[in-house]
């Protein structure tokens, strides 16, 4: 409430700390700072070294303005390690990041069986969904600055051999297209389903292709289905608020050869903040 209403019309603060330090914040630092002192998960402040106290170890401050979950994540279970990243279960990732809850905590793909497939992973962001998925799995990932993450998180996880990532965008046709990423938009190649239909071998049986790739899916569907139809799964999100195109438009084409369903439950509309109109999980087997 703070943060929405006082701590976004002000500048940086400047904080004094019982060592009689200062230590000059951001705003959405300050609120993410707050809420885990009050949710208990932090449990000192070091200033000079810009760093806070997590069951003992120190995490620098710089991760709270990587990612506003880094509370829920720590409530969740995730442990910083000061030696490489955030740890849980086995599962390795350089920065915490809201998609690695969704996959991970939230199960946004529990109803993808991937064991023993080969996956198609269009719109890997930082390698969430290909770690999630890993087998046999390439990872198509515009952003170089989620690129560049997700090849490290690769290496954490030392699944580096059983990905093959590619750094660019998807679309119907070969073109170079504008792209929003973190640091603002950029310029990159598009690649087409017909181009990672040459990588992934789509004659054996259960591929699976995945996109969640903020719209390019009804470009993809609509405009390449010859080769979408090659895949035996396809699992995406779809992004009716971007597009301006019904869903129902986009779950016709596919319906000759695939039996298509809507799989976002309410928890999944509650946390992103849309209707089913504007955005949700599909998932289609071909019949």
């Amino acid at each position: 409430m703070l943060f929405g209403k006082i701590f976004r019309k002000i500048k940086p603060l400047t904080v004094k700390c019982r060592d009689g330090s200062e230590v000059r914040l951001d705003p959405r630092l300050y609120e993410r700072l707050l809420a885990g002192f009050v949710y208990g998960v932090f449990s000192d402040l070091r200033c000079r070294d810009r760093a806070v106290i997590v069951s003992g170890s120190d995490m620098p401050l710089q991760e709270l303005l990587v990612s506003e979950e880094v509370v829920d994540a720590i409530r969740l279970g995730w442990r910083y390690s000061s030696d490489c990243c955030w740890v849980k279960d086995g599962v390795k990732f350089k920065h915490m990041r809201h998609y690695i809850l969704e996959v991970f905590e939230y199960n946004e793909y529990r109803c993808i069986d991937v064991r023993n497939r080969v996956v198609a992973d269009v719109g890997a962001g930082y390698g969430e969904t290909t770690i999630y998925f890993i087998l046999n799995v390439v990872a198509v990932e515009p952003c170089p600055e989620e690129f560049k993450e997700l090849l490290e998180n690769l290496k954490l996880n030392n699944v580096v051999n059983r990905v093959t990532p590619i750094n660019a965008a998807f679309a119907s046709r070969h073109s170079r297209i504008g792209v929003e990423c973190p640091s603002g938009r950029v310029f990159v190649d598009a690649i087409t389903l017909g181009d990672i239909a040459k990588v992934v071998d789509v004659d054996v049986e259960g591929v699976v292709l995945k996109m969640d790739c903020e719209g390019c899916e009804y470009d993809v569907i609509l405009n390449d289905y010859e080769h979408v139809k090659l895949f035996d799964e396809v699992y995406f999100e779809y992004h009716a608020f971007i597009t301006r195109i019904p869903v129902e438009m986009l779950l016709k084409k596919p319906s000759k050869d695939f039996e298509c369903k809507i799989v976002s439950d309410e928890e999944f509309y509650k946390r992103h903040g849309y209707s089913r109109k504007l955005l949700g999980l599909v998932k289609c087997v071909k019949v």
